[in-house]
Parts: C-alpha cells; sequence; structure tokens
C-alpha cells in the first residue's frame, strides 16, 4: 500500500470536487489516501452532500481560503506541514494553484519522493493585469521546477501551459480527463423535465436556456444577457433565460439586466413572465439539465468546464465560447455550436438557431450522451491516475508499507 496527501482549494461545487473525491475513494486500497482542502468562499455552493455520498470525511484547513492573506497563508502552510510530517505519505497530489502553492512547498520541505499537481484550469489570461499575471507565472514555473509531474485534463490546456505561457516543458505534463458518475443526467430525464418546468412556470412551447456557473467575471455573463436580448428579438420562439449560480456579480448582473431592457426574477420572488431567471445554486443539477433546452456558456478562460460535460449527457445542444479546453469537452458542430470569446452577435446567432430549429437541437444532443460516457466515467479517471502513480512510483524506487 502507498499512502497520498490529496490537497485541493476548497469543496465548493465542480469538478476538482468531484475529481479529489473519486481519487480518494477509488484508488482504495491499494492508495490510501489524507484528503485536505481549504474553506469554500460564502457565495458558492457547498459541495458536503458530494463528499459525505462518497463517505469521505476530509481535513479541513480554514486558513487555507480562496484569496491572498499572507498571515493565513503562512498558518495553512503550517498546519499542512504538519500533517503531511503525521501521515508520512509516498505522494503528495495537490488540485488548483493555492493548494497547489502551498501544498507542494509544504511536501518539499518534508522531502515527499513525489510531488504531483493538477491544473483544473489557469489564471495566465482574463482573470489579473499583466504584473499580477507575470508574478503567477514565475511562481507557477519556480514550483513546476521542483514537481516530480504535472497533470493537464485536456492536450488544449497541456499547450496552453507548455508551448504559450511556458510553465515546464511538454514531456512533464500528463493528461488526465476529468471522470463523473454520470448516470443521473440520463435517468428519469422525462419526470425531472416536467418537475423543473413546474417549478419555474415554463411552458411547452418556450425554450429555456440555461447558464451554470459562478457569477463572476471570467464567466462574462454579461456577454450571455446581450447575446440573449439579442436572440429574443429575433427568434420565432419564446425563449426563457436561467443563471443557476451565485457569487459576487449576482446584484450587478441584476442591475445590468434593467439597463438593457430585461425583466428579472429570482427563486425566492418568482415571476413567471420575466426574461431572466436568478435561481442561485441548484443541488439537484440534473433536473435543471433534464428542464432546460440550451445549455450556454460565455466564458473568457475555461479548464475544462463540468456543465458542459453534464448537459452532454442530459443530451442537451451547447452554445459556448472557444475558450481553454472546450473543445476536449464538447464536439464542436455536432454537440456545440461555438464562438469566438467575446463575441457577442455569433454567441446570439447560435442562440437563435437552435432556438428556432428543433431539428437541429434533436440532431446535437443525440450524439452527446455517448461521447461523454466513454471519455469522462469517473473509472476512466481511476485508471488513468493509479497507472501514472505506478509509473512515477517505479521511476523513483519507492516501495510499499
Amino acid at each position: 500500500m502507498y499512502r497520498i496527501v490529496r490537497i485541493i482549494n476548497r469543496f465548493n461545487l465542480g469538478g476538482p470536487t468531484y475529481n479529489v473525491t473519486y481519487l480518494t475513494r477509488y484508488l482504495a486500497p491499494e492508495f490510501e489516501t489524507l484528503l485536505i482542502g481549504g474553506m469554500k468562499d460564502e457565495s458558492e455552493a457547498s459541495s458536503d452532500f458530494i463528499l459525505q455520498q462518497n463517505g469521505l470525511t476530509p481535513t479541513i484547513v480554514p486558513e487555507m481560503r480562496r484569496s491572498i492573506n499572507p498571515t493565513n497563508d503562512i498558518v495553512a502552510y503550517t498546519k499542512i506541514k504538519k500533517l503531511i510530517k503525521d501521515f508520512k505519505p509516498h505522494i503528495v497530489h495537490t488540485h488548483a494553484a493555492k493548494s497547489g502553492a502551498l501544498g507542494r512547498m509544504a511536501a518539499f520541505a518534508c522531502n515527499v519522493p513525489i510531488t504531483i499537481h493538477t491544473f483544473h484550469g489557469h489564471v495566465f489570461h482574463s482573470y489579473f493585469g499583466g504584473l499580477q499575471t507575470s508574478v503567477y507565472k514565475n511562481i507557477e514555473r519556480y514550483l513546476a521546477k521542483r514537481t516530480t509531474a504535472l497533470v493537464t485534463l485536456s492536450e488544449i490546456q497541456k499547450h496552453e501551459l507548455a508551448d504559450i505561457h511556458h510553465i515546464a516543458p511538454r514531456d512533464k505534463f500528463h493528461i488526465v480527463p476529468l471522470g463523473f458518475d454520470l448516470e443521473k443526467f440520463w435517468t428519469n430525464k422525462e419526470t425531472k423535465r416536467k418537475d423543473f418546468r413546474k417549478q419555474f412556470c415554463i411552458e411547452d412551447n418556450e425554450i429555456a436556456i440555461g447558464i451554470i456557473g459562478r457569477l463572476v467575471p471570467v464567466k462574462d455573463h454579461k456577454m450571455f444577457l446581450n447575446a440573449f436580448k439579442l436572440a429574443k428579438s429575433s427568434t420565432k420562439n419564446k425563449i426563457k433565460a436561467f443563471i443557476i449560480g451565485d457569487g459576487e456579480l449576482k446584484e450587478e448582473l441584476m442591475k445590468y439586466c434593467s439597463e438593457i431592457g430585461l425583466t428579472f426574477t429570482s427563486r425566492t420572488d418568482l415571476h413567471p413572465l420575466s426574461d431572466v431567471f436568478f435561481t442561485s445554486w441548484i443541488k439537484e443539477v440534473d433536473i435543471a439539465n433534464a428542464g432546460l433546452d440550451i445549455i450556454a456558456l460565455s466564458s473568457l478562460n475555461e479548464g475544462t468546464p463540468v456543465s458542459l460535460i453534464e448537459a452532454q449527457a442530459a443530451g442537451k445542444p451547447i452554445v459556448s465560447t472557444q475558450t481553454g479546453g472546450i473543445e476536449n469537452v464538447v464536439m464542436p458542430g455536432e454537440t456545440a455550436l461555438l464562438s469566438p470569446v467575446g463575441d457577442t452577435q455569433s454567441f446570439a446567432d447560435n442562440l437563435i438557431k437552435l432556438a428556432n430549429d428543433k431539428d437541429l437541437r434533436l440532431k446535437l444532443s443525440a450524439k452527446g450522451e455517448d461521447f461523454v460516457k466513454n471519455r469522462f466515467h469517473y473509472s476512466a479517471l481511476v485508471k488513468n491516475m493509479a497507472d501514472l502513480y505506478s509509473a512515477l512510483l517505479k521511476a523513483k524506487g519507492v516501495r510499499a508499507i
């Protein structure tokens, strides 16, 4: 048996949480894992139910938070280092930026034989200004030199990190796509669809367009709203927009709806005739997917967007910007219509195409389920990661206990 310390920024609702959960659960008993995480932001949906359903109780380091705070970061580093010393792992595997920095520095200090870091996206464009981005790149380059192996979720992400941002040589990167338990998205779809549409008063002849994710600048919800407004004035069918999620921009986005002439409503004060529905987080996202007709994503930068994997599992056509690893997650033109980043008119045109053409919606829906079932099931994730661990352990001559 080998021991692993697995560290994640925070247990918010998204791909990284599912990733560490399935790896922790299904790599046992060959690999014994100590799972460590920080505190999620108050605006983010809790993913405690994911951990509970899989019988996991992580160790929480409250001081490890998303924002930079020297005092908290030092305390978090000290706590993580003690946990590593006490557990004596063969591997420390970190996930995402903050835990990647603190966790790897602690692992280096403790002389852990193997360190691995997974990039679940990156912050090297569309997040910060030039100077701050340069600082983060240099930190990642320093950490990468001392890290045994780096993991990306797609070939496009590997290309960005190795060839564009020069974080490390290509041969240091290993591609291991995310994995999920997707069965719930293709079961009982008709019942779930009726439940969702009844809750939000969606008529049978209305097209529900949903965008699922944090309400933060990089997701570019304002572009989505602008495109939706253009589509609303040009479609032959009535359309409604559903913004599923929460975050720092919620109030600003509501205000923006009023500024551009869109009516809006919230889940707690529902007005069925509104154009835009702010639902906050919906825990049963499979029910939301079943009830929607089109899934959208307008991001400026993405790693592996979970919402698009889930959309295809639910058999929903997609309209998305073409950024990051999205082309490795969808089949362009076959399960999704893609637009250049920030191109409101192109995005609106794709919404109009799908809203007006039921046959096209069905055509894009048909291939999605098989595509994600074969590529993004958690069993493939677990096997691929176990193979990587075994190869690295063998190369280093590390023995099991």
